[in-house]
């Protein structure tokens, strides 16, 4: 039987005897900017992966009151953008990352408060957790914001929000911050300081030629790197998770475990995930189900 090895238990063949002549020309790889490959192959290609990340559980009704409380303490504008209070991983150093990959906040905006238009590469979705009221504008789209609503603003859309209420609003931003940082390819441009359409409809632009069950416009016959739907509306997650789990009453291979109802949001234009760096799912659990335990080098926000 084959004893397993590594980086460190493997014969060394690449370490020298310490001489002057090699401290000689470590130091010339020094000044010339070099760092030779046999000296740092296990941090370059470790055996697997080595997350810094650790799981944790930020809890609702410890941190709502802290957005409510910035709500009355921190006004939305310039200089800040957006009341959003990002959830800051404990193994990632201070970084108000959740994830290598993934940065995601609670953004707050008070009754009949705007949130100013801006754009960045970045690819961002939200998703609405208690509240009604809102719209954000992108594109010039007004796209209505309501409970347990998934909405989508990919990377490059002017976008902005406005309260039409006199209520407050709570929602969950996910962007692929870090991911686009680590990249270098971060971009970021100010728009209005107004939204650009403070039209609510029920149901904005996007939707009105999208969201039509197994229909696609020939207007649209074009594949999009990103979905073009605006929202994708509770009501539609909700009855396609409640029919699996009839479906599974009935004896038929609906779900995705016992117990477990599971959907993925798609880009209607090419049946993948709905933007190029995120993928969104929704996953309900019958009263003492449990799933499988499972491993993936891929990080996820519950």
């Amino acid at each position: 039987m084959n004893e397993e090895i590594d980086h460190d238990t493997v014969a060394h063949a690449m370490q020298p005897e310490d001489t002057p002549e090699l401290r000689k020309l470590y130091a010339g790889f020094e000044a010339e900017n070099l760092i030779p490959l046999w000296t740092q192959v296990g941090d370059l290609m470790p055996m697997h992966p080595k997350p810094r990340a650790v799981p944790h559980v930020w809890k609702w009704s410890r941190i709502l009151p802290l957005a409510q409380a910035s709500g009355d303490l921190v006004p939305v504008g310039r200089g800040g953008e957006r009341r959003a209070l990002g959830l800051a991983n404990p193994g990632l150093g201070g970084n108000a990352y959740v994830s290598p990959t993934l940065w995601a906040a609670i953004q707050y905006l008070g009754p009949r408060e705007t949130a100013p238009e801006h754009r960045h590469s970045q690819n961002a979705f939200r998703f609405v957790v208690e509240g009604e009221g809102v719209w954000t504008v992108v594109n010039g789209d007004p796209v209505r914001m309501s409970r347990g609503d998934l909405l989508l603003t990919p990377g490059w859309n002017f976008h902005g929000h406005h309260n039409d209420t006199d209520q407050p609003m709570a929602w969950i931003d996910g962007l692929d911050i870090p991911f686009s940082q680590h990249n270098d390819v971060g971009f970021f441009e100010f728009g209005s300081d107004r939204v650009t359409d403070y039209a609510t409809p029920n149901f904005s632009r996007s939707e009105r030629l999208w969201c039509h069950p197994g229909l696609r416009p020939l207007s649209g016959l074009a594949d999009t790197v990103s979905s073009p739907i605006g929202a994708y509306r509770w009501e539609h997650t909700d009855r396609a998770l409640t029919e699996q789990l009839l479906l599974e009453d009935e004896g038929q291979p609906a779900t995705a475990a016992p117990g477990h109802a599971a959907i993925r949001y798609t880009n209607p234009t090419t049946g993948g995930d709905v933007m190029p760096t995120i993928r969104c799912e929704f996953h309900r659990l019958r009263g003492g189900s449990a799933t499988a335990p499972r491993r993936k080098v891929g990080s996820s926000v519950f």
